[in-house]
């Protein structure tokens, strides 16, 4: 005991001793220590929150991030490969026109040229719709610029055939529904 008096009193020694209305610096010091220790807890739990929180996020950013460069990437690569079937379908009417250079350099008799020409366009043409390309039909039809494209005006042979297509000059065409060539058309005015 008289060892645990002596550590108090050094102790004792070493901090300056005040007193505020009657109480000691020690008496305060519990307190504050308990209020302290509290609140150095809430900030490392707030800093572990934040810590965690901020984890939490850079790696959603990264996520998001991982998955914007991968649907670019997909993007880029289907734009790219998109057109391989419809090219792969072309081939067999590059074969058959190839055939058909042949047949005009070694025969003479036009109507089996004009045939074999025919055959080829009809490929070419059921192929094309097969992809889903449609031809417009503009002629006799009310003008409408969602579809047609003015070329010029000329006086309408008939009062019923005012704004409406009298000539179509080059043809419209449709993918799926979506225009792709306006027809240039002549207007009856």
């Amino acid at each position: 005991m008289i060892r645990k008096k002596h550590t108090e009193n050094k102790h004792n020694q070493d901090k300056p001793d005040a007193t505020v209305a009657g109480k000691t610096t020690e008496n305060q010091d519990k307190p504050a220590d308990s209020n302290t220790v509290d609140a150095a807890e809430t900030i490392d739990n707030l800093r572990n929150k934040v810590d965690e929180l901020n984890d939490k996020y850079l790696r959603l950013f990264s996520e998001f991030d991982n998955y914007r460069k991968r649907t670019l990437k997909e993007k880029i690569d289907l734009s790219r490969t998109a057109s391989e079937e419809v090219i792969t379908s072309l081939l067999t009417v590059i074969d058959d026109l190839e055939r058909a250079q042949k047949a005009f350099d070694t025969t003479d008799n036009v109507t089996v040229l004009k045939e074999g020409l025919q055959l080829v366009y009809t490929k070419f043409k059921n192929i094309l719709t097969q992809k889903g390309l449609k031809e417009m039909n503009a002629s006799g039809q009310v003008f409408d610029t969602d579809f047609h494209e003015a070329i010029t005006h000329i006086p309408a042979p008939s009062e019923d055939m005012k704004n409406k297509v009298l000539d179509e000059v080059e043809k419209g065409y449709l993918l799926n529904d979506k225009v792709i060539r306006y027809a240039k058309v002549v207007i009856g005015s």
